[in-house]
């Protein structure tokens, strides 16, 4: 005879908002809507949060304080000192606070190439899927051809034909924008086209209401936390290039950047030198910083993919069962 008697535990691919009420039924408070649109706070995540906003609160309070980092000093190149935190370069310009300025504009660079290639994204991904027909072959089409082209080799020329005297930090910012939003806008047109078919969305479009709100009100909701990773993505991807097109001496012109530094140490002969000083403050705070949005991104990824929230709520309902049958027999 079959076995129809049902688990005691159900399965991971099951609705978070199922065990989230089965969570209730044990003496759990049920989570909002909302609240489930946010990861939970984990350790990782707190370490990634943390990291992020020291090194904001650095890029936004540091270069108030520091002196002014073109400033040229008679002493060569000297070691960490009382006088200066981080030393000296060759010619005697403080390494602290061009590290400050060059965190702010790398951060600058970061957050408006990952507001551009998200709204690209967006607009190319979400609008072509809901839209259908032409719009979305067209904008496919315009989205592959992207994906094909290699995207450094891309930077490289369209930098190299700006006028170095053009070149500022919002130039670099807008041409890596244009060229890292076709991955994105495949992701979230994916997306798009598996919420579309829903019945509330369905609804929506047969009572009339216009294009923009369907978009706004029923389909963007549920692609929040995907639309969150790719920004976060973006801005790591975008100070990683924006280094690389500095360090190739392809960068903003007349700006500080993390990747200035390094050009700067490299051409100053730091390794060389043994000038520690001067090369690692800026590839640390690159990492550091890589690393912070790194753990949050790992930290959405759990609202994004079911399996791994609903293993989190799994191990959340056993322990709390653990917890009142341990109550129980005492």
């Amino acid at each position: 005879m079959t076995n129809i008697t049902p688990l005691n535990e159900p399965d991971i691919s099951e609705a978070p908002e199922l065990l989230a009420q089965e969570a209730e039924e044990v003496g759990a408070p049920r989570r909002s809507s909302l609240r489930l649109l946010l990861p939970t706070m984990t350790p990782w995540l707190a370490v990634g949060i943390g990291l992020v906003v020291l090194i904001i609160a650095f890029a936004v309070v540091g270069p108030w304080v520091v002196s002014d980092p073109t400033v040229i000093r008679d002493m060569g190149l000297t070691a960490p000192s009382s006088e200066h935190l981080l030393g000296t370069t060759q010619t005697g310009q403080d390494v602290l606070a061009q590290l400050a300025f060059a965190t702010r504009g790398s951060l600058q660079i970061g957050i408006l190439v990952g507001v551009l290639a998200t709204a690209l994204s967006v607009g190319f991904g979400i609008y072509g899927a809901y839209a259908g027909g032409v719009a979305d072959e067209a904008f496919s089409l315009l989205s592959n051809v992207f994906l094909v082209i290699p995207g450094l080799p891309l930077v490289i020329v369209i930098a190299a034909f700006v006028p170095r005297e053009a070149r500022g930090w919002w130039t670099i910012a807008v041409v890596l924008a244009i060229t890292s939003w076709a991955g994105s806008a495949r992701v979230l047109r994916a997306q798009t086209l598996s919420v579309r078919g829903r019945d509330y969305v369905a609804a929506s479009r047969v009572s009339g209401e216009p294009a923009w709100r369907v978009i706004a009100v029923e389909i963007l909701p549920n692609l929040l936390p995907v639309i969150a990773s790719q920004f976060v993505f973006a801005v790591i991807a975008a100070i990683l290039s924006e280094a690389g097109l500095s360090f190739i001496g392809l960068g903003a012109a007349n700006s500080w950047t993390l990747g200035t530094m390094l050009f700067y140490a490299q051409n100053g002969f730091a390794l060389s030198l043994g000038a520690w000083w001067w090369f690692v403050p800026p590839g640390l705070m690159i990492a550091l910083f890589g690393m912070g949005l790194s753990l949050i991104n790992f930290s959405i990824d759990e609202v994004i993919n079911p399996k791994l929230k609903n293993v989190r709520l799994h191990r959340r309902r056993a322990r709390k069962i653990r917890r009142l049958e341990e109550a129980a027999r005492a």
